[in-house]
Order: structure tokens, then sequence, then C-alpha cells
């Protein structure tokens, strides 16, 4: 089975579980809205590429630790799109969760699908049981303080922020998680693949920054301008257009180079060489810019 199907796979049969007789049914339907239909399911991916990497023996696990990751980052998506966040109105082109379902139940969404990506993992261990607790320690710690998602999000009401630690912690985190999740399924220990999630993150951020600057809101599909008009950390802000592409292309090199060494080193560095430049502007004024 391709990645993508085994991510879809994993992902409906994780939200199944809300749709059973005795849930509130518009709690289970806004949990599968805040899902589907897919995004780039980028960090699932990665986590499934990373175990591959790492010669994966157990991929019922590695199935449900990508789609425990993806889990947290659609919370997180439905979670910034609230009143008191973003307070936008359309996400992958559609009505956000908490305007097709009011905001009450976005709350609820979100906060189920976090504890339903530790209820998988803990579901899928059995096949390794001896892998469990790594995983889940590398997922809690991607999630709250003090360098998860929370934590990132929370540097938005701060008032001296470096971008940075900003970045690392607010998209980077899920991608550190996402390559040491991968590494932990197969079996594989080490801190040393924290540093490409990392630089992958930062390199997405960035990406997004510059989407956030130059793109209308119907190429993107959800509302843009949204780091000026928040007053947010953003490279291009900061850096400039043209610096903020050259820090993108910096991160991207830097996260090919950090992949340690594994058994699949050179088809995962290939794969992480593509991926990363999809993430550059196709647009030739930008890098004129």
């Amino acid at each position: 089975m391709d990645p993508l199907s085994r991510i879809e796979q994993a992902l409906n049969a994780a939200v199944a579980q809300a749709e059973a007789p005795d849930c509130p049914p518009l709690l289970a339907a806004a949990m599968r809205a805040s899902v589907f239909p897919r995004g780039a399911r980028i960090r699932p991916r990665l986590c499934l590429a990373v175990a591959a990497a790492c010669g994966e023996d157990r991929p019922g696990l590695t199935d449900a630790a990508a789609a425990s990751i993806e889990l947290l980052h659609c919370a997180s998506l439905v979670h910034d799109d609230l009143p008191c966040f973003d307070d936008a109105d359309t996400r992958r082109g559609r009505p956000t969760v908490h305007k097709a379902f009011g905001a009450p139940l976005a709350v609820l969404a979100g906060d189920a699908l976090i504890v339903l990506a530790f209820q998988i993992l803990a579901e899928a261990a059995g096949a390794a049981p001896a892998r469990l607790a790594r995983l889940v320690g590398i997922v809690g710690r991607s999630v709250g303080v003090p360098r998860g998602i929370v934590a990132g999000q929370a540097w938005e009401s701060e008032v001296d922020v470096d971008l940075a630690e900003y970045q690392r912690q607010k998209t980077g985190a899920l991608f550190a998680a996402a390559t040491l999740a991968g590494a932990a399924a197969a079996g594989v220990e080490g801190e040393n693949w924290r540093a490409v999630g990392h630089r992958l993150g930062e390199a997405y951020q960035v990406a997004d920054d510059i989407r956030d600057a130059t793109c209308s809101a119907a190429e993107l599909g959800k509302p843009a301008g949204q780091d000026a008009a928040h007053g947010r950390p953003n490279a291009v802000l900061k850096l400039g257009l043209a610096g903020a592409i050259g820090w993108l292309e910096e991160l991207a090199d830097q996260a090919v180079e950090a992949v340690p060494a594994c058994p699949g080193q050179s088809a995962l560095r290939s794969h992480i060489f593509s991926e990363t430049r999809r993430l550059l502007p196709a647009t030739p004024a930008l890098h004129a810019a």
C-alpha cells in the first residue's frame, strides 16, 4: 500500500471510533470535518519515510504513530481558527469547524482529536509494547510544554519573541516528532533524528510565512495576510521576501544533511530534497524579489 493510502486508512479508522452510536453525532461530524478532506499530510508521510529508512518491522505501529501526529496537527488547526486566535472563516477552501458547527463543538472536537491521538498509539502498541513509552513521550512533548505546539502558540501572546524559537515550537515540534516517532516505531532510538524534523519544520513555517504574505485567500484556501493582521512573527516581515526565500533554501539543505546514518539514508535524503523543493515559491517574480 502506498504511504498516502496507509495514512488515510489509519486516520479513517481512528475517526470512525467517534462515530459509534453512543457518541454525540455533531461532535463526531465535527471531528471528521477536522481531518477530512486531507491536506498534504506532510508530517505523517515524513514519519512513514523515516520508519522505512530505519528498516520498518511493525507497520501497524508506524501507521498509528503517523496518524497520531496528523490528528494532533488537525486539532491544532481547529483551535488556531477559533475566534480567540485567528477567527478564520475558511480552511482548505471550506468553512472552518467553528463556522460549520459553532465554537463549543470546535473546541471539543480539537480536544477529542488530541485524546484520540494517544488512544490509537496505545491500541497499536500490542505488536511492540516495549516501544510504547518512548512513542508516547515523543508525541506528548511535541504537543505541550516547554517546547511543543501549545508553547509555540503561546508565544503569540508574548511581547518579545525569538522568531527561530517560535518556529521551532509552533511548527518544528510536530516535524521533529514525526522523525523521532518514525525511528522509534521501527525500534531505533536516538535524538539525532530531531534535527531533521526541526529543520524541516522551520522550512515549512518559513514557506507558510511566504505564502501568507504573497498569496491570495483563493490560492491558500484560507484567509491571507493573517500574520500582519494579528502582529505575529513572520519571516517575510523580519527578513524581507528575498531573505525569507534564502533562509528557506538554507533550511532545506540543512534538513537533507542532517539525516543520520541508516539503511535507507540515500532514499530518505532524496525524499526530503524533493519535498523541500516543493516548498520553494514557483513564481519567478518571487525569486527576483
